[in-house]
């Protein structure tokens, strides 16, 4: 297990809550065994956790480097399974050791893999996005950059061979994707693009990387071109034009990110319903914001509203960045834990434009802070506050930022493996959606504009819980949209391309975004919403035992990442 040293922060630094009084177990040991196979495995994710040794390598995205993370799955559940648990923390670990590694071997059993493309988190996405959260700071990091740069091509390769082996095998992504990625890779190697200006950046810190940091970027750019060449050249020509997956696909990919599994056509039902619920409730807020007012029209009073106006993504960093330590403030009195390298949140424009906005955690030593990302279309320039307030606490503070530094402040508690290694989209992004809206429930959104921009987050992500089991499980569009959106029968793509116009109040290119993600990640975008449902399920169930609330949030946050069929068996754990 690694100690939070490099930069003088020790477990005993750590808030005392966040310090569990227990020894390490056997089965401790064999989930650490298999995080630091897996991180040889993938030393891009040694990166991202901030470990040191492998800066400039990729982990093997061939047909091979699939199949070896398959067979560590398989040892691991052999070895752990024959273990007995010694406490709670040793019962949790098996189960989520048992979820995740058993449901990656079913899926991979099931032909699902990197083949499924999306417009934010295939492989070459990784690859790239990788560079972001790399140390900028001195000449050695700039050769680490340039050195990782000039192994882009490799990696792009195998991610190519592994395109290859799934179309050889009749599996490939609908054209819709195809295209869409063609567009993003040719945009990632243009020239003066994101490659020549981490060329430049290297070269200005250490005039020794030139000529090494210009080829190594006009090789990063090649392979994306080459990528690009073959998504165009060999898979368009055999992608379908059918966007959705069908229910037994999308059956498994909502079990992957959900960590549970739901009844789809009750979740579709009930997405109908908050959908409305939501709707109403806006209709509510807009009465307080301009009587008699439509929600339309009291959100165009507040686009109106110049104190609500940012220009420029200078103001729109820093405004961030205030939103987020007031918050962190303001919860770190009295509802949560947060102290010292956990106050830490930076905020920053992110380098890309694909129109997301996505936080990095922070490295197992909290050297690299945990970090605020907003990846800024080309040419939008104005921003309005009031949209994007409960954006800032579902990314930093009480929501992922909150998760994250908690899993790195448990690591010298428990195994590093649940401290680092798991990420599960409904616990993840249901936590961080809860948390907006207990935001408002703490009293920190009384201002009706920043109420309004809440309630459209939240409409957002019921409309995706419409939109996405609706189009991919091919179910009925309810009467009430068919007539609003002229549509009827089955969802389609384009009857769903009407929805969101009328339910997400976003820039179209961060709508056009949003669509095509859902298209193409079955499963990834309900489990925000799905989760958030699981979310206040547990919290009424652990009210109704007699906790407080801040003793469940505390002890729920002290589980770690966790499915939510294993968060839930946890808390009903009287020792977990």
């Amino acid at each position: 297990m690694t100690e939070n040293t490099v930069t003088g922060v020790t477990p005993d630094e750590l808030p005392e809550a966040l310090r569990l009084d227990r020894e390490r177990t056997a089965i401790d040991e064999a989930a650490d065994a298999y995080y630091e196979e897996y991180l040889a495995l993938h030393p891009d994710a040694a990166t991202i956790e901030g470990r040191p040794g492998h800066e400039t390598e990729y982990s093997d995205y061939s047909p091979a480097g699939e199949e070896a993370d398959v067979e560590l799955a398989r040892r691991t559940l052999e070895a752990v399974n024959a273990l007995e648990p010694r406490d709670a923390v040793d019962r949790v670990t098996l189960d989520v050791l048992n979820e995740r590694l058993g449901l990656q071997i079913e899926a991979h059993l099931a032909g699902l893999g990197a083949w499924e493309l999306n417009p934010l988190a295939t492989e070459a996405h990784g690859i790239r996005q990788i560079f972001d959260l790399m140390p900028q700071e001195t000449a050695q990091d700039w050769s680490h950059i340039v050195g990782r740069m000039a192994n882009v091509p490799a990696a792009i390769d195998g991610f190519i061979e592994t395109l290859e082996h799934h179309r050889e095998a009749g599996r490939v992504a609908a054209a819709r994707q195809v295209r869409l990625l063609v567009e993003q890779f040719r945009a990632y190697a243009q020239s003066g693009g994101f490659f020549d200006g981490l060329a430049e950046q290297a070269v200005a810190a250490d005039a020794g990387l030139d000529g090494s940091a210009q080829d190594a970027a006009r090789a990063a750019a090649g392979a994306y071109r080459r990528l690009a060449d073959h998504l165009e050249q060999v898979l368009l020509p055999e992608a379908p034009e059918e966007d959705a997956v069908g229910i037994e696909r999308y059956r498994l990919h909502s079990r992957q990110f959900l960590g549970a599994e739901v009844d789809l056509a009750e979740t579709y039902r009930w997405g109908v319903e908050e959908l409305e619920r939501i709707i109403a409730e806006q209709e509510q807020v807009a009465e307080q914001i301009r009587p008699g007012a439509s929600i339309a029209e009291a959100k165009r009073a507040l686009d109106e509203d110049p104190a609500r106006r940012l220009e420029g993504t200078d103001a729109l960093r820093e405004w961030m960045q205030r939103v987020s330590d007031r918050a962190v403030e303001f919860l770190a009195r009295e509802h949560f834990t947060i102290e010292g390298p956990m106050r830490t949140i930076e905020c920053m424009i992110a380098p890309t434009h694909d129109g997301g906005i996505y936080y990095t955690p922070p490295s197992a030593d909290f050297s690299r802070p945990g970090r605020m990302w907003w990846s800024v279309p080309e040419g939008e320039t104005q921003f309005t506050t009031w949209a994007e307030t409960s954006t800032v606490y579902h990314e930093g503070v009480p929501g992922h930022h909150l998760q994250f530094a908690t899993g790195a402040a448990l690591a010298s508690s428990v195994n590093d493996y649940r401290a680092h290694g798991v990420w599960v989209s409904g616990h993840g992004e249901g936590w961080a959606l809860y948390a907006e809206r207990l935001m408002e429930q703490l009293g920190y959104l009384e201002d009706p504009g920043d109420r309004m921009g809440m309630l459209d987050g939240q409409r957002m992500r019921a409309a995706r819980v419409v939109f996405d089991i609706g189009v991919h499980c091919g179910f009925e569009i309810p009467q009430a949209w068919a007539e609003r959106i002229g549509h009827s029968g089955t969802w389609t793509a384009e009857a769903g391309h009407e929805f969101l116009a009328q339910n997400l109040d976003i820039s179209k290119g961060q709508r056009e975004f949003e669509f095509h993600r859902y298209l193409g990640w079955p499963g990834q975008a309900p489990s925000y919403k799905i989760g958030q449902r699981i979310w206040e399920q547990l919290r009424d169930e652990a009210l109704q035992r007699g906790e407080s609330l801040r003793e469940f949030h505390t002890r729920a946050l002290l589980i770690g990442s966790v499915g939510l069929d294993t968060l839930r068996r946890a808390l009903q754990d009287p020792e977990a």
